[in-house]
């Protein structure tokens, strides 16, 4: 039997027991007694600590992000040549990382609605930094937004439909072609410029993409008015032309 690392701290040690029995057992696992028994602590210390199941909970949830984004900073490309290949990439990671640990990626997706953690955060940076490069290159197809509702939609539901089909009838040809039905939503089969598309919606989204997030000409007001006005031209034209 492994020693637990004692420079662990309380906390740390009541969330890495937490998510050793959901992994192991699922959410009902995961008793107030069972995880301060795994922790070697007292169940008093997972109230004072967390209030509830439910914030202990959070804490396993945002423990998950912390560990996923890890993971995706180590294979992050920080000047990728070909943006929808990298799409491509994050989508598997995100989709590869629910089929691997499906409790522990339910609780993640649960939680998404209730908090903002610092980690959940950061990956949505990822993730909409990923959106804005297509725009900026002219891949995209659709509204930034709408863009990476997509992306999110179509990885959690491929991982919900994988664990929700019987194990003899998972086919992984099934990921791949979700992943190919997003990217051809969300991205155009070759680059296009503004200029070449009729409306002034392309050269919204382009433009929004490219803005820098802190520019000194502009106040924060006047950054936050452009940004809603392009927005608002880049909505206009979002659905894909013929």
């Amino acid at each position: 039997m492994a020693m637990r690392d004692t420079t662990d701290s309380p906390r740390d040690r009541i969330v890495e027991a937490a998510v050793d029995l959901l992994e192991k057992g699922g959410p009902d696992a995961v008793s107030t007694r069972a995880v301060a028994a795994a922790a070697g602590m007292q169940p008093p210390a997972i109230y004072r600590l967390f209030g509830d199941k439910e914030g202990l909970l959070e804490a396993v949830a945002e423990h998950g992000y912390t560990q996923f984004l890890q993971s995706k900073r180590d294979q992050l490309d920080p000047d990728p040549q070909d943006p929808v290949e990298e799409l491509r990439r994050g989508w598997d990671m995100v989709v590869e990382f629910g089929v691997s640990r499906p409790e522990l990626f339910a609780v993640m997706n649960r939680a998404t609605g209730r908090g903002s953690d610092a980690a959940h955060r950061a990956g949505l940076e990822i993730l909409h930094g990923r959106v804005r490069r297509l725009a900026a290159g002219g891949w995209l197809r659709v509204d930034e937004e709408l863009a990476a509702q997509i992306i999110q939609a179509t990885g959690q539901g491929a991982v919900t439909t994988w664990h929700s089909t019987p194990a003899d009838r998972r086919n992984p040809a099934l990921l791949t072609v979700l992943r190919e039905s997003m990217v051809a939503a969300v991205t155009r089969a070759e680059p296009t410029l503004p200029a070449a598309e009729s409306g002034p919606a392309a050269a919204a989204r382009a433009l929004r993409a490219t803005l820098p997030d802190n520019a000194d000409v502009l106040s924060d007001a006047e950054q936050r008015l452009l940004r809603e006005w392009l927005t608002r031209l880049a909505a206009d034209g979002g659905a894909p032309h013929a």
